[in-house]
């Protein structure tokens, strides 16, 4: 059975790593799906080829700018236009700019604020109203362990993904009398190009702290942005999912 039969999806952040994960499990379940991309037109549009021919749907990527509220309407209208409106939204584009607080400029700072907490309100806000004219709709949030636990050298970070949380507990409440979703999942440590980055001595000592001794999948990411944007869930919002390995236990 596809989970996501009849269901169009746009997820932020699409072309890579997590993201690209998650557009391709919506189309393994049958979803018909919008992805965003910054700047690797080439890359992206070869991803949603790939994806539309491999699965069946349509696949269709979009050069735009979470962090710019301008840019999200435009996207949102978009993607309405080309989809005739939006059954799942997942907001999963997000930038790190580590540093130690005593380092930490005020640059650094607004970046990260701009493009994981502002981007969760500009794509959040934008798509609602269709949403509730649908009476439904899954909104999925991209947080991290980190927002739950805090971490040394990412304060700015965990408070982008702290604040990711309190939103989309506030947007439940709000929305819940509309049949409208909203859940967080917070990610622990994912084998990613930028896990990839760091030496072996740092990783042995992150995997002695999982319970599960290994870091996670992109794909049981996607799997749980799956179960979320399904029919599986729809008495499930207001709620964080950590998917950590037992990091968070």
């Amino acid at each position: 059975m596809s989970l996501l039969a009849n269901k169009i999806a746009l997820v932020t952040g699409g072309s890579r790593g997590i993201g690209a994960a998650i557009v391709r499990r919506f189309a393994e379940e049958g979803a018909q799906v919008a992805f965003t991309y910054h700047s690797s037109r080439e890359k992206a549009e070869a991803l949603a080829a790939e994806i539309s021919q491999a699965y069946g749907v349509s696949c269709r990527a979009y050069q735009s700018d979470a962090a710019s509220f301008s840019a999200a309407e435009a996207l949102i209208e978009a993607v309405l236009a080309d989809f005739g409106r939006i059954d799942a939204l997942v907001n999963n584009a997000g930038i790190t700019r580590d540093t130690l607080m005593l380092r930490m400029t005020e640059e650094q700072w607004d970046d990260v604020m701009a493009n994981n907490l502002k981007s969760v309100f500009n794509l959040t806000k934008h798509a609602l109203r269709s949403m509730m004219k649908n009476r439904g709709g899954s909104i999925i949030n991209m947080s991290s362990i980190v927002g739950i636990t805090g971490n040394a050298g990412q304060a700015n970070y965990a408070a982008s993904k702290a604040g990711i949380i309190g939103f989309s507990k506030s947007i439940a409440k709000e929305m819940g009398s509309r049949n409208v979703r909203c859940n967080v999942i917070a990610p622990g440590f994912i084998e990613t190009d930028m896990t990839d980055e760091l030496d072996e001595k740092t990783k042995e000592a992150y995997l002695q702290n999982i319970p599960l001794k290994r870091l996670g999948a992109a794909r049981e990411i996607a799997d749980a942005c799956v179960f979320l944007a399904s029919d599986l869930s729809t008495y499930v919002t207001g709620q964080t999912l950590s998917v950590c390995g037992g990091l968070n236990t």
